[in-house]
C-alpha cells in the first residue's frame, strides 16, 4: 500500500506571476508569535509542505524580529527550486529595542530591508517581495518604484502588497506590475471584500488570504485566548478572541461543525474550502496561506483543496461574519479597512 501524499493542484499567482500550489504557507507559527515551539517537529512540518506541493512559503522581516527567516534558511536552501519564498518589508523593528515598531516605506529602507532579507535567508533573490503595510506618509510611487528598481537589479522577481485598499492596488499597479495582495480573509474577516478584492479581480492580481483559520479560533483550537493561551502568544491581544468577544464568536460556529460533520471533515477544513471557493466568487487566484506547526495538520489542511462546498453550505456560512463581536487588531489603523472607514 502506497504512503504517497497526494499534491495540491498548481495555480499562477497572479498574471505572469509563479506556478504555485493552490494552498501556500504561513510560516510565522513555527517560530514565532504564537507560544514556545519545538524545532524538530517545525522542520518536519516544513518537508510535508513540499512533499504535498505546498509551495509558496510565506514569512517576513518583523517575525521574531528576523528569526524566522534565519530559521527558514536551511529549508529554503534544501528546496530552492521547489519552492515559492515570499517575505515582507515595512515593519522597522532594532535588536537593541524589542518595544520599537515603526512603519517604514521609504527607499532607503526598502533597500536595506531587502538585503537583510536576503543575508538571513541566505538566497540571491526573493521570488515574492511585500510592502507589509501601508505608510499613507510616503507616495506608493516612491515605495513600488524602489520595489520595481530591485526586480531590475535581479534581487527580487514579483512585488506584493499586504493590507491594502483597492485604490492603493490600482495606484501601486500604474507604477509596476504587482502579483499578489495578502490580507486577512477568512469566514471571520471579510473586510477585504470593501474594494481590494475587485481591484485585484480586475486587475489579474492574486489574493492570498492570512489567518484563513481565524488564527486557529475557527479549527476550535482553542475559545478564550486570555485563559487557554501561554502569557508568548499574541492572541491574547487581539479583542475578538478573548472574554465575552470570544464567546459569542464561539457561538457562530454551528454551522461550520454542522457542515464539516456531513462532509466527514474537519471545522478547519470547511473554513478553508470556503476561502478556496472565493476564486470562483469572485474571479480571481486565491491561494491562502495557513500556519501550523504539526505535520498532521499541514496534511489535513492541504486535503481542504479537495472539498467543494454546495450552494446551500455557503448561504449557511454567509452571515457569520457580519455577527463577528470585536476587531482583528486592538489599532485597525495599519489595516485596509482601517484606510477605508
Amino acid at each position: 500500500m502506497s504512503n504517497a501524499i497526494e499534491q495540491i493542484r498548481t495555480v499562477e499567482l497572479g498574471t505572469g506571476g509563479p506556478l504555485v500550489g493552490v494552498q501556500g504557507f504561513g510560516a510565522m507559527g513555527i517560530s514565532a508569535a504564537y507560544g514556545e515551539t519545538d524545532d524538530a517537529t517545525a522542520r518536519d512540518t516544513l518537508a510535508a509542505t513540499v512533499e504535498a506541493g505546498v509551495t509558496l512559503i510565506d514569512t517576513a522581516d518583523m517575525y521574531g524580529a528576523g528569526a524566522n527567516e534565519e530559521f527558514l534558511a536551511p529549508f529554503v536552501a534544501a528546496h530552492r527550486d521547489k519552492i515559492t519564498l515570499a517575505t515582507k518589508f515595512g515593519f522597522e523593528y532594532r535588536a537593541d529595542d524589542p518595544g520599537h515598531r515603526a512603519i517604514r516605506n521609504d527607499p532607503g529602507y526598502i533597500k536595506r530591508a531587502v538585503e537583510a532579507s536576503l543575508r538571513r535567508l541566505n538566497v540571491e533573490v526573493i521570488d515574492l517581495y511585500y510592502m507589509h503595510r501601508r505608510d499613507p506618509a510616503v507616495p506608493l510611487a516612491e515605495s513600488v518604484g524602489t520595489m520595481g528598481e530591485l526586480v531590475r537589479e535581479g534581487k527580487i522577481k514579483h512585488l506584493g502588497l499586504s493590507e491594502v485598499t483597492g485604490a492603493e492596488l490600482r495606484e501601486a499597479y500604474a507604477v509596476h506590475p504587482i502579483a499578489a495582495v495578502q490580507s486577512e480573509w477568512s469566514l471571520f474577516s471579510r473586510d477585504v471584500e470593501r474594494s481590494a478584492v475587485g481591484a485585484a479581480a480586475a486587475l489579474g492580481v492574486a489574493f492570498v488570504p492570512y489567518s484563513p483559520l481565524g488564527r486557529g479560533f475557527l479549527t476550535g483550537a482553542f475559545t478564550d485566548a486570555s485563559t487557554e493561551l501561554s502569557s508568548s502568544d499574541f492572541r491574547q491581544l487581539l479583542p475578538r478572541f478573548t472574554g465575552d468577544n470570544a464567546q459569542a464568536n464561539a457561538a457562530l460556529l454551528a454551522p461550520l461543525h454542522t457542515i464539516a460533520a456531513a462532509h466527514g471533515a474537519t471545522a478547519a477544513q470547511i473554513a478553508l474550502a470556503w476561502v478556496q471557493q472565493r476564486a470562483q466568487a469572485h474571479g480571481l487566484t486565491v491561494v491562502p496561506i495557513p500556519g501550523t506547526r504539526q505535520r498532521s495538520r499541514l496534511l489535513e489542511n492541504a486535503a481542504a483543496t479537495r472539498i467543494t462546498l454546495t450552494a446551500e453550505e455557503l448561504a449557511l456560512l454567509e452571515p457569520i461574519a457580519g455577527r463577528v463581536a470585536g476587531d482583528r487588531y486592538s489599532d485597525m489603523s495599519l489595516t485596509s479597512v482601517g484606510r477605508e472607514s
